[in-house]
C-alpha cells in the first residue's frame, strides 16, 4: 500500500460519523501466523463480550464475524501487520488494511475508529528509495510503508576485450573508465527521476564499497541532501535482505527527525511563538483548525475525556457528568483522549509526529502542536 492510499483511508475513518453501533478497531501482528495474535484476540474479545451493554453486543457480534472471516481467508502471504475496522447495525463498515511491517496486537471498541497505531505506522514507515550498486549492475528500489513499490534494474554495459587488436592497454583502460563514468551518470539521472515521480524524499545507498565511492563522487547536491545512510550489500543479496538492512537505518533516521520536531516544539513554547502544549490546549487548537503538526510522545497516555453530542463541549479531565453543563443534554460521548487527538488531526489533514522518548515533551504534558498561525491567547497556555 502507498502512503497516498493510507492517507485516504485515515481521512475517511477520521470523518466517520458515530452512530448507534460501536466500531471495532483491531490491530494484529500476523508475522508468525495465528499463534502470534490468537490468544490476545480471544482474551480481549471475551472481556468485551462481558462488558458491553446488551444493546451494543449484537452489533459487536455482527461486526466481529466479519473480522473472523477475514482472518481465515483474507490475509496475504507477505502481510505482517493488519488493521481492521468493523461496525455492524444499520450503518455497517468493514475495512481491512494489510502491511508488510508489524503492528501491535491491540483491540478496542468505541463510537469512532481508533487511528493511533495507523498514524504511528505512517509516521515511522515513510517512503524512501534505495540505490543498490555493484561493479556490474545497479538496482533502484522504492519503499513505501515498508513495502517494495518500485524496482528498476540496470546492467553495466559490456566492454569487449580488445587489447591486442588495435588498442593499447592504456587505451582500453581509458575507454573502460569512460564507459563506467557514463554508466554512473546515467544511473544518477534515472534515480533522480524515480525519486521525483514517486515522491521519495529520503535515499539510502547500498552496495560494494568501490561502487559506492564512485556514486557518491557524482551525487548532485539535491540527492546528497536526501541521503540517510550507506549500507554494505552484494549483487547476490536478496532484495528482502537489502530492504531489511536499510529499513532499520531508516527507522533510526526517522526517530532523529521526530526528536528534532519535538525540540522545535519546545523551543516555540519557550519563546511564546507558534506552538501549544498539553492536552486541553492541543485539543482546542485542533478543533480550531490551527495545527500544522501534532506531536505526541509514545508514552503519552492521558486516559479518557468526554464530549457533548449536541453542543460539542468537551472536557479532558474527569468522568463525564450526568448532563452537559453547557446545554444540559444527556447525549454525551466518552473517548480515549490520545485517539481523539489523532482523529481530529486526521480530519484536519495535518501531520502527526510520534516521538519515542522526549523528557522535555513529557514535562509539557506529553503532547503539543506546532501551529499554522498565531493562536488566541487562551490556546497559548502550556498547562497539561
Amino acid at each position: 500500500m502507498r502512503i497516498e492510499k493510507l492517507d485516504e483511508h485515515i481521512k475517511a475513518l477520521a470523518t466517520l460519523e458515530p452512530v448507534e453501533a460501536p466500531v471495532i478497531s483491531c490491530y494484529l501482528d500476523v508475522s508468525t501466523g495465528p499463534s502470534g495474535y490468537r490468544t490476545v484476540l480471544d482474551e480481549r474479545v471475551h472481556l468485551l463480550r462481558r462488558s458491553l451493554p446488551r444493546e451494543d453486543l449484537r452489533n459487536f457480534e455482527e461486526a466481529f464475524t466479519r473480522v473472523e472471516e477475514f482472518l481465515q481467508t483474507g490475509v496475504a502471504l507477505v502481510t505482517r501487520g493488519i488493521a481492521l475496522f468493523a461496525r455492524g447495525g444499520r450503518h455497517p463498515l468493514f475495512l481491512a488494511l494489510q502491511f508488510e511491517v508489524p503492528l501491535p496486537n491491540w483491540i478496542a471498541v468505541d463510537s469512532t475508529p481508533n487511528l493511533y497505531h495507523l498514524v504511528e505506522l505512517k509516521d515511522n514507515y515513510d517512503r524512501y528509495a534505495i540505490l543498490q550498486v555493484t561493479e556490474n549492475s545497479a538496482r533502484i528500489i522504492g519503499i513505501n510503508l515498508g513495502s517494495v513499490t518500485d524496482q528498476i534494474w540496470k546492467n553495466r554495459p559490456e566492454l569487449r576485450h580488445r587489447v591486442g587488436r588495435g588498442w593499447t592497454r592504456d587505451h582500453f583502460q581509458d575507454h573502460r573508465r569512460e564507459r563506467n563514468n557514463q554508466f554512473v551518470h546515467d544511473l544518477i539521472g534515472i534515480l533522480a527521476n524515480v525519486m521525483a515521480a514517486g515522491g521519495y524524499h529520503h535515499l539510502i545507498l547500498a552496495g560494494s564499497a568501490r561502487a559506492l565511492v564512485a556514486v557518491k563522487k557524482v551525487l548532485p547536491k539535491s540527492l546528497a541532501a536526501e541521503l540517510v545512510d550507506v549500507v554494505p550489500a552484494s549483487a547476490s543479496d536478496r532484495i528482502s535482505d537489502v530492504v531489511a538492512a536499510t529499513l532499520q537505518r531508516f527507522l533510526e533516521h526517522e526517530e532523529l527527525d521526530s526528536q528534532a520536531i519535538a525540540e522545535e516544539l519546545v523551543s516555540q513554547i519557550y519563546t511564546h511563538r507558534l506552538a501549544v502544549a498539553g492536552t486541553r490546549a492541543s485539543m482546542q487548537a485542533l478543533k480550531a483548525g490551527q495545527v500544522d503538526v501534532l506531536v505526541i510522545a509514545k508514552d503519552y497516555d492521558p486516559g479518557n475525556g468526554w464530549e457533548c453530542r449536541r453542543c460539542g463541549k468537551a472536557d479532558t479531565q474527569g468522568a463525564p457528568p450526568d448532563a452537559c453543563p453547557a446545554c444540559r443534554s444527556r447525549h454525551l460521548r466518552e473517548f480515549e483522549i490520545r485517539s481523539e487527538l489523532v482523529r481530529l488531526a486526521g480530519q484536519l489533514g495535518c501531520g502527526v509526529e510520534v516521538v519515542e522518548h522526549s523528557d522535555a515533551l513529557m514535562n509539557l504534558g506529553g503532547v503539543g502542536c506546532l501551529l499554522r498561525f498565531l493562536a488566541p491567547e487562551r490556546y497559548a497556555r502550556t498547562a497539561a
